[in-house]
C-alpha cells in the first residue's frame, strides 16, 4: 500500500531536508519546554505582600487591602479595615501592624483572631475620626505569622522593611500568644527599634522589668501571669492546705511555664504534690492527655482538697473539666482556678457543660469582660471608682455599635456574648495605647515620629497621662508593664457555660489610687 505522506514529506531530497529540520526543531522546542516546566520557579504569591513560603501552603505576609488570608471569619473585618485605609492620604499616616496567627487551624483561635481585629479596628476608626484631627492618621495592616506562629520570621522581616515610605510602620500590636515563637518575634522587632504593644501576652518572661529590659520598646496591656495569680489569691482567699496544683510539664511554652511558677507560690504549704500531665508540642492537639486526666481525677478524690489550680492551655483545661465532671467522688464539690486561657471555654463545643452542674466550679482570671464596669457601677453607687470607668466602657460600646453598621461596617458579630471572652476589649485597648505612643512621639510641626521614639513614650503613660481603656485604666511602669490592672474574675455559668462576671480582683489587693502612679521598684 502506498503511503501518501511519504510523497509529501520524504520523497525528494529537498523534502527530506526540510522535514528533518522541522522535526529537529520540534524535538528541541519540546525539550526546552519540558525543562522550563521543571526548572521555572513556582508562583508562590497569594496577593501583593503575601506569599506561601517554601514547603508551606499557608499564605503569610502583610496586607491592608482587604485580604482575609483564606479565613471566612475575617472577610468582613478585613474589608472594613481596607475601606478605612483607603481614606488616608499618603505621607499623612503611620502604619500599625497586627501580628497574629491568622491562619490558625484551631477554631477557638480563629474566633480570637476575628475579635482581635474588630477591637483594633474600632480603635483605628476612633483615632482617625474622633480625635480632633490629631496626626498622624492610623493605617492598619494584617501580618500573618502562620499556624501556631511557626512562620513568624518572613513576616517579621517584611515588617522590618516597612518603616520607610510609603508604609511608615511605627508600631506592631496583636502579639497575642505567650509562645517561644512570639517571644522571638518580639525580640527581633524591638531590636530593630520597632515599638510593640502586646494584647493578650501574659507570660512573665516576655516582659521588661527591674532586672533588665530585653525587649526595649515593648508595652503590654494585660497583667502578667504572676499578677493574675496574685489577683486570684486576693479574691479567693484560698487555703493552701486544701489546694493542689495540676500542671503541664511541657517546657518552652511561656504561658504555662510562668503560670506554673505563679501557682506554685500560691499553693505553698499544700500537703499534696502536683499532679502532672504532658501536652503535645502543638497545645491544640488533643493527644492522649484525656486518659491522663481520667487517672488524675481518681487521685484528686483520694485527697481532701477542694481547690485545684490548673496550669495549662485551654484544650487540656477542657479535657480536665470533663474528666473531673465524671469523678467518682460526685458528692464533693471542687473549684478550678486558672489563667486567662479559660476565656476560650465559652465557645468550646467539646466542653461537657453537665460537669458544671455536677459540683465543678470553673473560675479564671480574665483580661476583660463587658460586665466589669457596669456591675461595679451598680454596686458602687455614690462612690468614686478608680482603676477604670463605666463612662469609658460606655464610650467604647457606642463606638463599637457605630463601626459595626454600614457604611463603616459590617465587621462581624459584636453583641454582648461576643465580648465576654474579653478579646475585642483588650485589642481595642492595645491599639489605643499604640496610637497614644505614636502621637505623643510626633514632634510639633511634624507628621510622623521617628520609629525608635514611639517605644520611649511608655514610661510616661501613667497618672493623668494614663490611657482610659475599655477594660480599665492603663498605667504603665517604667518597663512598659501595666500597674495594678483590673483583673475580672469570671466563672462558667452552670446552666450554659456562659462566661459570667463575678468580681474585680486587683494584683495589689485594692484598686489603684486616683493618681495611678506606680510605686518605686528600687530599694
Amino acid at each position: 500500500m502506498r503511503n501518501p505522506l511519504r510523497y509529501r514529506l520524504w520523497y525528494t531530497a529537498r523534502q527530506k531536508v526540510v522535514t528533518s529540520v522541522v522535526a529537529g526543531a520540534l524535538v528541541v522546542t519540546s525539550g526546552w519546554y519540558g525543562i522550563g516546566r521543571l526548572t521555572a520557579p513556582e508562583n508562590r504569591a497569594c496577593v501583593p505582600g503575601v506569599e506561601r513560603p517554601p514547603g508551606s501552603d499557608e499564605c503569610v505576609g502583610v496586607s491592608g487591602d482587604g485580604y482575609d488570608f483564606g479565613r471566612p471569619k475575617l472577610t468582613e473585618i478585613a474589608g472594613a479595615i481596607a475601606r478605612e485605609n483607603a481614606t488616608l492620604k499618603p505621607g499623612r499616616y503611620a502604619t500599625v501592624a497586627l501580628l497574629l496567627p491568622l491562619t490558625s487551624k484551631d477554631e477557638a483561635m480563629q474566633t480570637k483572631m476575628q475579635r482581635e481585629l474588630q477591637g483594633a479596628f474600632a480603635a483605628q476608626y476612633r483615632a482617625n475620626h474622633l480625635s480632633n484631627g490629631q496626626v498622624p492618621g492610623i493605617r492598619l495592616v494584617l501580618a500573618n505569622s502562620g499556624n501556631n506562629n511557626l512562620l513568624w520570621r518572613p513576616t517579621v522581616e517584611r515588617l522590618k522593611a516597612m518603616t520607610g515610605a510609603p508604609d511608615h510602620l511605627r508600631a506592631v500590636s496583636g502579639v497575642a500568644t505567650s509562645s517561644t515563637q512570639v517571644r522571638n518575634a518580639v525580640k527581633e522587632l524591638t531590636t530593630a527599634h520597632i515599638a510593640v504593644v502586646g494584647t493578650t501576652i501574659t507570660a512573665d518572661d516576655i516582659a521588661n522589668g527591674p532586672d533588665g529590659d530585653p525587649f526595649p520598646g515593648l508595652a503590654r496591656v494585660s497583667p502578667t501571669n504572676r499578677d493574675e495569680a496574685r489577683a486570684l489569691a486576693h479574691f479567693g482567699q484560698v487555703k493552701a492546705d486544701k489546694a493542689l496544683l495540676v500542671q503541664d510539664t511541657r517546657t518552652g511554652d511561656h504561658y504555662t511555664d510562668t503560670l506554673r511558677a505563679a501557682f506554685t507560690s500560691l499553693v505553698k504549704g499544700t500537703r499534696y504534690e502536683p499532679q502532672l500531665f504532658t501536652s503535645r508540642s502543638d497545645p491544640n492537639d488533643e493527644g492522649t492527655t484525656a486518659n491522663t486526666f481520667q487517672q488524675i481525677t481518681h487521685l484528686i478524690c483520694d485527697t481532701d482538697a477542694d481547690t485545684v489550680f490548673f496550669a495549662g492551655r485551654h484544650t487540656q483545661l477542657r479535657q480536665f473539666i470533663n474528666a473531673l465532671g465524671s469523678r467518682g467522688c460526685q458528692r464533693r464539690p471542687f473549684t478550678i482556678l486558672t489563667g486567662d486561657e479559660g476565656s476560650y471555654l465559652g465557645s468550646d463545643k467539646k466542653l461537657d457543660r453537665g460537669a458544671l452542674r455536677r459540683g465543678v466550679t470553673v473560675r479564671y482570671a480574665s483580661l476583660a469582660h463587658p460586665d466589669t464596669w457596669t456591675t461595679t457601677e451598680q454596686k458602687g453607687k455614690g462612690k468614686s471608682l478608680t482603676g477604670g470607668s463605666p463612662a469609658d466602657y460606655r464610650n467604647f460600646l457606642d463606638l463599637l455599635a457605630a463601626v459595626a453598621r454600614r457604611p463603616v461596617g459590617p465587621i462581624g458579630p459584636t453583641g454582648h456574648q461576643d465580648l465576654t471572652d474579653g478579646q475585642v476589649i483588650i485589642a481595642y485597648d492595645a491599639l489605643s495605647l499604640a496610637v497614644r505612643g505614636i502621637r505623643q512621639a510626633t514632634p510639633e510641626g511634624k507628621l510622623l515620629p521617628r520609629p525608635a521614639d514611639v517605644g520611649e513614650q511608655w514610661p510616661r503613660v501613667k497618672g493623668s497621662l494614663r490611657v482610659p481603656g475599655a477594660g480599665g485604666w492603663i498605667c504603665l511602669d517604667n518597663h512598659g508593664n501595666p500597674y495594678n490592672k483590673a483583673v475580672p474574675v469570671v466563672e462558667l455559668a452552670p446552666e450554659d457555660a456562659r462566661q459570667r462576671f463575678v468580681a474585680i480582683a486587683w494584683p495589689e489587693g485594692t484598686p489603684p489610687g486616683p493618681s495611678c502612679l506606680p510605686p518605686s521598684s528600687g530599694p
